[in-house]
């Protein structure tokens, strides 16, 4: 009995020290079937305080250089925290940004950030909006002072970190902490994996479809056969344009980082998860409904010089899907929307409740 005492101090006393001199809560992630082991930050440890904060800083607007505009201005839980229905979002300044908005969902299974996959932790995708001067044009000066002049956040960091001001690497870990806990997993399709649903004919339909490399031919991106990431992570180019000079694409996407001229125009594959909520779509908002990309991949795809080798159907325009296969695609991609996920109070606007003071 005096051992189980031991080694819940030292599991106590460990989880202090790697989460600074505060007292933390581990967060304790829902349990999950069918998802990948989640990458797990070393040097910031899930902490139930620290997503906390770092949810107030998601939705506050005093990160921004005129505290007019927070993360969640682009980023909506009710769109899946996309900004649907625009297809490129503004900033501060009316500047409009240079891609759509990305969905916010399962970040901590990524390997990597954006669609060129420019970062690789959440803790430096964290710092790109804030300083970009199409979105929150502002600096660490700036937000630290703004921080440290406020009670709330200067108690809040204390209680957590123990240390005199707030500084930039604490702000970037606790918006981390809270991304991370951003996961959908309650979508129906999960639910069918789970046994606790059956999909309609016509559900189940389009996701045959979907993964029959004769029709659909959509598995080598999205895989939905139990994977619950429902994409492969990887870049591609899914023949958007027909360029055929690699160096002319307007967007160099993946290329742009790093620097191989085959890489041009490639872009990270993105989850299917919630799609239904997340319109327009591609990096570049071009299709304004699901429709108009199915109707893509059936008869508008390009032969361009980077095109991906799994686009195998790209010779003929695309798959040639008939309108009832197309229609059943769709009505499979709504079984990913998760309305759990969209209304669930943990992730939502903590203003509404809180006194700041």
């Amino acid at each position: 009995m005096q051992k189980g005492k031991l080694t819940i101090i030292l599991i106590t006393v460990s989880v202090v020290f790697l989460c600074g001199k505060g007292l933390v809560t581990p967060y304790s992630f829902p349990q999950l079937e069918y998802f990948p082991k989640i990458i797990e930050s070393e040097t910031n440890p899930l902490t139930v305080e620290g997503a906390a904060l770092g949810r107030f800083l998601f939705y506050d607007p005093i990160l921004s250089a005129d505290s007019s505009l927070s993360c969640a201005g682009c980023h909506d839980q009710k769109s899946a925290f996309s900004d649907a229905p625009k297809a490129l979002s503004q900033g501060i300044n009316s500047n409009a940004s240079s891609r759509n908005t990305m969905s916010l969902s399962n970040l901590a299974w990524h390997p990597a950030f954006f669609y060129d996959g420019r970062v690789v932790t959440l803790e430096d995708q964290v710092e790109h909006p804030l300083l970009n001067p199409n979105e929150m044009n502002s600096d660490w000066g700036d937000i630290l002072r703004k921080l440290n002049k406020s009670n709330f956040y200067r108690k809040k960091f204390h209680s957590l970190y123990r240390n005199k001001a707030v500084d930039s690497t604490q702000v970037r870990n606790v918006i981390a902490q809270f991304l991370r806990t951003l996961i959908s997993h309650e979508s129906k399709f999960d639910k069918m994996l789970l046994g606790k649903v059956k999909l309609t004919e016509e559900e189940f339909n389009g996701f045959r479809i979907m993964n029959d490399q004769t029709k659909g031919d959509c598995l080598h991106c999205h895989p939905t056969d139990g994977n619950r990431m429902f994409t492969t992570m990887a870049y591609s180019n899914n023949g958007l344009d027909s360029i055929f000079d690699a160096d002319k694409y307007i967007d160099k996407g993946r290329g742009a980082v790093t620097g191989i001229k085959k890489d041009n125009g490639k872009f990270m594959i993105p989850s299917l998860r919630n799609i239904a909520l997340t319109a327009p779509y591609m990096h570049d908002g071009r299709f304004k409904t699901l429709e108009e990309v199915m109707e893509f991949y059936t008869s508008g795809v390009h032969v361009s010089a980077n095109i991906d080798s799994k686009m195998g159907m790209a010779y003929q325009k695309g798959v040639k899907l008939t309108d009832k296969e197309k229609r059943e695609v769709i009505a499979f991609l709504k079984t990913l929307t998760d309305s759990v996920f969209i209304n669930k109070k943990e992730f939502s606007n903590p203003f509404i409740r809180a006194s700041l003071n």
